[in-house]
C-alpha cells in the first residue's frame, strides 16, 4: 500500500548523509508492524518535476490519474476563456496545472486552473507560490473527485481561496463556492449564468460547461465583453 511500509528489514550500519536526512519523509507508527511515511511541503516541491502531475494532501504524495476527453475538452475551453479575459482586462495571471501552490507544511497542490492578482504574481516565488490562489478550478475525475471534494476542499477553504469551482465533466452537476467569513459557501445554484465574485466582470454560462456541445471560445469571449460596455 502506497505511504506504508513494514518496519521489519535489514539493518544497514553505514551511516546516512545528512543531504539524504533532509530529503527522507518523516515516519509515523500506526502500529508497532506499519509505519506512515508523511511528507513535508518542501520535500514534496523538491521532489515535484517539470511532467509529473502530483498533489501532497496531508503529508501524503497523491498522482493525478491521467484525465479523458471530457475533463481535457472542458479545460480547454475554460482555460483560453479566462486567460483572454484576464489579457484584456490585466486582473491578474491564470496558470493551469504547471505551478505548484504551497498552502501549510503538509499540503501542496497542483489545481487545474489558478487565478492569481496583480498584487499576488508580484509576490509569487521562481517555481511555486507560496500562498493559496484567489480562484481555483478543479475538473473532477472518477479516481480522484473524493480528493476535490473532501480534503482539498477543506485545505483550500482553510488557507485562504477566494472562490472555488468544481467541475464535473460527467455529470455536469457544476458546484460554485465563494467565501464568507471562514467558510466557502456555494453560490449560483441551478442558476444559468455564474458570475466570478473575484475576477471582476466575467462570468460563464452553465449551458457553456457541457464538453459535448461547447461553443466557441472567441465567441463566449465577446459576448462577456458586450454585457460589459
Amino acid at each position: 500500500m502506497p505511504g506504508w511500509r513494514s518496519k521489519a528489514g535489514p539493518t544497514v550500519d553505514a551511516p546516512v548523509p545528512p543531504d539524504y536526512i533532509s530529503t527522507v519523509p518523516t515516519a509515523v507508527s500506526l502500529d508497532h508492524e506499519v509505519e506512515r511515511q508523511l511528507w513535508t511541503a518542501e520535500d514534496f516541491l523538491e521532489w515535484l518535476a517539470p511532467g509529473i502531475h502530483a498533489d501532497l494532501i496531508d503529508g501524503e504524495k497523491s498522482m493525478h490519474s491521467p484525465v479523458n476527453f471530457r475533463h481535457a475538452n472542458l479545460l480547454n475551453f475554460l482555460d483560453p476563456l479566462m486567460r483572454a479575459y484576464l489579457e484584456r482586462t490585466r486582473l491578474g495571471q491564470l496558470y493551469r496545472e504547471v505551478v505548484a501552490v504551497r498552502l501549510s507544511s503538509r499540503n501542496a497542490f497542483l489545481p487545474d486552473l489558478a487565478f492569481f492578482t496583480n498584487e499576488q504574481v508580484s509576490r509569487l516565488l521562481p517555481t511555486y507560490a507560496p500562498f493559496a490562489p484567489t480562484l481555483v478550478v478543479e475538473a473532477l475525475s472518477p479516481n480522484t473527485a473524493d480528493r476535490d471534494v473532501g480534503p482539498k476542499f477543506a485545505a483550500y477553504e482553510e488557507h485562504g481561496v477566494q472562490e472555488y469551482w468544481i467541475l464535473d465533466p460527467q455529470t455536469l452537476a457544476h458546484r460554485f463556492y465563494r467565501r464568507e467569513g471562514e467558510l466557502l459557501v456555494e453560490f449560483a445554484h441551478g442558476e444559468e449564468l455564474i458570475r466570478s465574485h473575484t475576477v471582476a466582470g466575467f462570468w460563464v454560462k452553465r449551458t457553456w460547461l457541457n464538453p459535448d456541445a461547447l461553443p466557441e471560445v472567441a465567441a463566449c469571449h465577446d459576448e462577456i465583453l458586450r454585457s460589459k460596455s
